[in-house]
Order: structure tokens, then C-alpha cells, then sequence
């Protein structure tokens, strides 16, 4: 039996959208960001509790990897943590 997978995409443009991301806890879990706007420190995106970080070229999806072996609310941010979202593991 192959699992699905969730998936999500995430505008990055003056911020996130959606700002919260919900997933189900125990399914595994891929979150593709494209960042469509130029705005600076958007560039990158980092989660230290869902340990991540990646660097967001301008209109270049990438995709994380995110465990969801645990319930609870994990946040995310921009490289220099003025813009943040997060995702709800239920």
C-alpha cells in the first residue's frame, strides 16, 4: 500500500499565503513555497522546529519535506523573522 502524500503550495508575496497550513498528523507532508515577488529578506524560509531552511529564488518552486509524526503548531518565517506562518499538525 503506497501512502498519499499531503500537499500544499505556498505564495510567498509580502508575506505567505496561506499563512496556516492544516495537515494531518501521521501522513506524510511536502510544502512547495514560489516566492513571486522580490521583496529582500522573503529570499529565504526556515523553520528551526520543523528543521528547514531554504532559499527562494524569484518564481522557482521548492519544496520541503515535513515530518508529521507529532499534533501541534510549528512556525515558519522569513530569513529575518518579520514575516512568519505556520503549520497545524492534527
Amino acid at each position: 500500500m503506497v501512502e498519499k502524500v499531503q500537499k500544499v503550495n505556498v505564495t510567498v508575496a509580502g508575506g505567505y499565503d496561506p499563512a496556516v497550513v492544516n495537515l494531518k498528523k501521521d501522513v506524510p507532508a511536502e510544502i512547495t513555497f514560489t516566492r513571486t515577488n522580490a521583496q529582500g529578506c522573503l529570499d529565504v524560509v526556515h523553520s528551526k522546529t520543523m528543521n528547514f531552511e531554504k532559499q527562494l529564488p524569484l518564481n522557482v518552486a521548492q519544496t520541503v519535506t515535513v515530518s508529521t509524526d507529532k499534533a501541534g503548531e510549528f512556525e515558519f518565517s522569513c530569513g529575518m523573522d518579520m514575516f512568519s506562518g505556520k503549520v497545524v499538525i492534527q
